[in-house]
C-alpha cells in the first residue's frame, strides 16, 4: 500500500480505513491499528476523536478552537517529562519558573487549569511537580473550557487522560504491560510498572489497568532532592443491556519539590557573567542559637530608631535611609556562580499528598441518545517551608457531581445536524489555607549564594514552636457551584459547522480568615453570585483540506488562591467572580493527502488574575499568532513545528504590593542586599501609573523536532528525535530592570527496540545551554531561576 494513501487512512474510521484499502489495492483490507503504528511511527496524529474541547467527540483538526494533544508514544519520543515541556508541541505554553516547580503551565501568557479526565482539579501552581507518566494523552486547550466542565478562565486548560483497560474504544483482549528503569544523571533512579487485564464475566466485559511509579532522585540544583511515589488504578465495564461503567482513582505522595527563587543579587553582570555579587550581614546574630532568625532577632542592637522586626523598608519614590542590619560587612567582594548553586537550605521541606478518584455511570438509549452521571473526588495535603520565610500549609478537597443528557438530531433530509448536549453539574469545595511572611522577615537578597545558608537568612516559621511566628493568613474557606448547561454541534450540508454553548453557575462561598495579621471585618465573609458563560465559534469546509474559522467566548471564574480557596477581603470586595473574553480566528489544514496537518491562529483575549501579597485583582490583556503544524514526510521521517508570537499587558493600574531591586530604590547593592524593598502600590512605580508589557513572557516561542523510526526488521527497530525550542529574551517588570537574553534549547533521545525490550537514551538540553527564566508572582523583580544544564538518562523497558 503507498505511504501517502496509508496516511490518508489514519484521519478516518475503521470503517473508512477499510474501504478505502481495499479500492486502493486488490487485498485484504488492513486494520487501522496497524496503519496506524506503520505511517504514524511517533504518535503524531489523531487516532481517536477528543470531546476535550466542547464536551461533544469531535477530532481536534475539525474543532474551530486552537487546541493541542500529545501522546504517549510523542511524550516518550521527545522525552517530555513534566508540563513545563509541552512547549515543544503546542503553541503558546511558555511557562515561566514557579520557583522550580512544575506544577502547572502558563498558555497565552497566563496561568492554565490542570484537569483530569474533564474535571478541573485543585490549584497547583508549583505547590508540586504534577505527574504525568500516566497520561495516554494530554490535551491542550488555549482558551476557555467547555460549558460541560464548568466555570473557568479564558487562557487555557492541561486536561489529563490516564491509561485504562480500553485500547482506542476497544477493550484489552489479552493481559499486556511493561516494567521500565530509569538511571540519569544527578543520581537520577526511576522505576514505573504497568499492567491491564480484560475481564470476561459472561454478561460482562471489561478490563483493568494499574500504573505505579517510584522516583527517588537528586536534581541538577544542588540541595534539592526530589522523590515521589504515585499509583493509579481503572477499571472499565460493559454491563450489557447498554449500561457502562468506569471508576477508578490515583494517589500522588511526594517530597522535595522545594520551591526555589533560583538566583538573587540579581545584576545584569550576573546575567550575562555570572559575576555574582558576595558579602554577609553580621550586625544581626542568632542570639538563641536555634540556627534561624527569630522575628524578636531582627531588632538592631542598641534600640536603633524607629525599626523593630522585620527586615524591610517601603519605598516611596525617594531613597530609603540607610539600615545597619541590611548593609554587607564581611566578605564583600565579587565571584562566580554556578547555575547548579540556587537558594535552598537543608532546612527547607515540602511534603505533599493528593488523591484522586471518579465514578462513571452511563446508559446507551439508543438512537444516538446515552445518559451519563459523573462523580469526581480530588484533594491535597501540602507542607512546605522555603528559608528565605514563606511556610504554608494547604489542605483542601473538592466533590463534583455532573449529569449528561447526549443526543442528536436532524432536519431538512439530513441537510442540518446537530450533537447536542444538556446537563447539570454540582461542585462543592472547603479548604484551609495558611500562610506567612514572617512579620515582614522575607529578604531574599540576604543570602550570601556562594558562602551557603546561615543561621541569620534561614527565617523563622510556625512548625517551630515557640518561634515568634504565627500563620498570619489562617483562611477556612467553602464555596458551592451549582450549574446547568448545554452545547450543540450544528452541521449544514456538511459543510458550515457552528458550535454553541452556555452555562450558567449560581456560586455561594464562606469564608473566614483567623490569621495573627487578619484585619477582616466581618470576621467570617459570604456571598452568593449567578454568572453566564456562553461560546460561539464557525467553521467552513473549504475544500483542498482547509477549514478556516472564528470564534468568541465569555467566561465567568473564582478567583481562588493557590488552595483553591476565596480569601475573604476578595469576596468582601465583590471580585471573586470575575469574567473573561476571548476572540479568535484561524485556519485549520491537513494537506498532501492528510500526511500535514496542522493550524494558524490569531486571537485576543482578557482576563483577571490574583497578584502580590495583597492578592490584588489585576487585569490582563493578551494578543498573539499561533501556529501548529505535524508532518509525516514519509513511513519513517516526521516533524512538528510549534510557534507564537504574543505580547501581555497587564491593565493599570495595579495595585499589587511586590518586592523590589535594590537597583530600582537607589541603593548600592553592599547597602541593601541584607534586608528588602517593598512598594505598597505597583503602580506608583515611574511607567507603571497606566498599562504595562508583562515582560516575563518572551514574544516568540519556536519548536522545531524531527523523528526518524526504522522499519521492523531482523535485528529489531530503532529511531532518534532532534529538535530545538527557541525562546526571545524576557526582563522583570520594573523600569529599566535586568534582561534575560533569548535561548535555543537542543534535545535528543534515542531508542532500540528488539522483542520484548527497549532501550532509550534522552540528552535534555543537549549543547549545554546557560539560560534563564524570571520568577513569578510578588518575587518576579528580584529573583530568577537559571535553567538545568545537560541532563541524560537511560531507560530500559520490558513489555510482555
Amino acid at each position: 500500500m503507498p505511504r501517502n494513501l496509508r496516511c490518508l487512512l489514519l484521519a478516518g474510521s475503521a470503517a473508512a480505513v477499510t474501504a478505502g484499502a481495499a479500492r486502493a489495492a486488490d487485498a485484504p483490507p488492513t486494520p487501522a491499528t496497524e496503519i496506524v503504528v506503520t505511517a504514524d511511527k511517533a504518535g503524531l496524529l489523531e487516532r481517536k476523536p477528543s470531546s476535550t474541547v466542547f464536551g461533544l467527540k469531535k477530532p481536534l483538526i475539525e474543532t474551530p478552537r486552537a487546541a493541542s494533544f500529545v501522546s504517549d508514544l510523542t511524550l516518550d519520543r521527545y522525552g517530555i517529562q513534566t508540563l513545563d515541556k509541552l512547549t515543544a508541541v503546542s503553541p503558546g505554553t511558555y511557562t515561566a519558573s514557579f520557583y522550580g516547580v512544575p506544577g502547572s503551565v502558563q498558555i497565552r501568557g497566563t496561568l492554565a487549569e490542570n484537569y483530569f479526565r474533564g474535571f478541573k482539579r485543585i490549584e497547583d501552581r508549583g505547590t508540586y511537580a504534577t505527574p504525568i507518566g500516566d497520561a495516554a494523552q494530554i490535551n491542550i486547550v488555549r482558551g476557555p473550557p467547555t460549558p460541560l466542565y464548568g466555570p473557568g478562565k479564558i487562557g487555557g486548560l492541561v486536561d489529563f487522560e490516564p491509561k485504562t483497560a480500553r485500547d482506542e474504544g476497544r477493550f484489552l483482549s489479552e493481559p499486556t504491560g511493561e516494567v521500565t528503569a530509569t538511571l540519569g544523571s544527578y543520581q537520577k533512579k526511576s522505576l514505573t510498572g504497568q499492567v491491564g487485564l480484560p475481564v470476561d464475566l459472561g454478561g460482562v466485559q471489561g478490563g483493568v489497568y494499574a500504573y505505579g511509579e517510584l522516583d527517588d532522585s537528586h536534581s541538577f540544583y544542588r540541595g534539592i532532592y526530589p522523590k515521589h511515589q504515585l499509583g493509579e488504578i481503572s477499571a472499565d465495564f460493559d454491563l450489557g443491556q447498554g449500561w457502562t461503567t468506569a471508576f477508578g482513582g490515583m494517589g500522588y505522595h511526594s517530597t522535595g519539590d522545594v520551591q526555589t527563587p533560583g538566583w538573587n543579587r540579581l545584576t545584569q553582570a550576573l546575567i550575562d557573567n555570572q559575576t555574582y555579587f558576595t558579602g554577609r550581614n553580621t550586625y544581626l546574630s542568632d542570639l538563641n542559637h536555634n540556627g534561624r532568625l527569630d522575628p524578636s532577632e531582627t531588632n538592631p542592637p542598641n534600640g536603633f530608631y524607629p525599626y523593630t522586626t522585620g527586615l524591610y523598608q517601603g519605598y516611596f519614590g525617594f531613597t530609603p535611609s540607610a539600615d545597619p542590619r541590611f548593609a554587607l560587612d564581611t566578605g564583600v567582594g565579587t565571584t562566580k556562580l554556578s547555575p547548579r548553586t540556587v537558594f535552598v537550605s537543608a532546612a527547607d521541606f515540602s511534603r505533599t499528598g493528593t488523591a484522586t478518584y471518579y465514578y462513571d455511570l452511563a446508559k446507551d438509549l439508543g438512537g444516538d441518545r446515552s445518559l451519563k452521571l459523573q462523580l469526581f473526588y480530588d484533594n491535597l495535603s501540602n507542607k512546605r517551608f522555603v528559608s528565605y520565610g514563606f511556610p504554608a500549609d494547604y489542605h483542601a478537597w473538592t466533590f463534583e457531581s455532573r449529569l449528561v443528557y447526549d443526543f442528536s438530531l436532524d432536519a431538512l433530509d439530513g441537510l442540518v445536524t446537530s450533537k447536542d448536549l444538556i446537563g447539570a453539574s454540582w461542585r462543592h469545595y472547603k479548604g484551609e489555607q495558611k500562610e506567612t511572611y514572617d512579620s515582614g522577615m522575607i529578604a531574599l537578597d540576604r543570602r550570601d549564594l556562594s558562602f551557603g545558608p546561615t543561621a541569620t537568612d534561614i527565617m523563622a516559621s510556625p512548625f517551630e514552636a515557640g518561634s515568634g511566628v504565627g500563620w498570619e493568613t489562617d483562611i477556612h474557606s467553602r464555596w458551592d457551584d451549582a450549574g446547568v448547561f448545554a452545547t450543540s454541534d450544528i452541521t449544514v450540508a456538511k459543510k458550515l459547522n457552528l458550535v454553541l454553548g452556555g452555562r450558567f453557575d449560581n456560586f455561594s462561598a464562606t469564608s473566614r480568615d483567623t490569621g495573627v495579621f487578619s484585619f477582616e471585618t466581618p470576621a467570617t465573609v459570604s456571598a452568593g453570585k449567578g454568572k453566564w458563560t456562553y461560546s460561539a465559534s464557525a467553521s467552513y469546509q473549504l475544500g483542498w483540506g482547509l477549514m478556516p474559522y472564528a470564534t468568541y467566548a465569555q467566561a465567568a471564574a473564582l478567583e481562588v488562591e493557590q488552595a483553591g480557596n476565596l480569601r475573604p477581603s476578595v469576596i468582601q470586595a465583590n471580585g471573586w467572580v470575575s469574567g473573561s473574553d476571548l476572540s479568535e480566528a484561524g485556519i485549520k489544514f491537513q494537506l498532501l493527502h492528510r500526511t500535514l496537518v496542522g493550524s494558524i491562529a490569531v486571537y485576543r483575549q482578557d482576563r483577571t488574575e490574583l497578584s502580590g501579597l495583597n492578592s490584588a485583582i489585576i487585569g490582563t490583556r493578551g494578543k498573539g499568532v499561533e501556529f501548529e503544524a505535524r508532518y509525516l514526510a514519509t513511513d519513517n521521517l516526521s516533524f512538528t513545528f510549534a510557534g507564537d508570537t504574543q505580547r501581555t499587558e497587564v491593565k493599570g493600574p495595579d495595585h499589587s504590593v511586590v518586592y523590589l531591586p535594590a537597583y530600582t530604590v537607589g541603593v548600592p547593592g553592599a547597602q541593601a542586599y541584607g534586608g528588602a524593598y517593598l512598594t505598597f502600590d505597583f503602580s506608583t512605580l515611574p511607567g507603571r501609573q497606566h498599562d504595562y508589557e508583562d515582560t516575563l513572557v518572551p514574544h516568540t516561542v519556536l519548536s522545531l523536532f524531527g523523528t526518524y523510526t526504522s522499519d521492523r526488521h531482523g535485528w529489531g527497530q530503532a529511531g532518534a528525535t532532534l529538535g530545538a525550542t527557541y525562546a526571545s529574551k524576557t526582563s522583570a517588570l520594573v523600569q529599566n530592570a535586568v534582561t534575560y537574553p533569548d535561548y535555543t534549547l537542543v534535545n535528543a533521545s534515542a531508542f532500540y527496540k528488539r522483542g520484548a525490550y527497549e532501550v532509550t537514551v534522552n540528552v535534555d538540553n543537549l549543547l549545554d545551554k546557560l539560560y534563564f527564566t524570571p520568577d513569578q508572582d510578588t518575587y518576579a523583580n528580584v529573583g530568577a531561576l537559571p535553567g538545568r544544564g545537560r541532563e541524560w538518562r537511560v531507560t530500559l523497558k520490558r513489555s510482555f
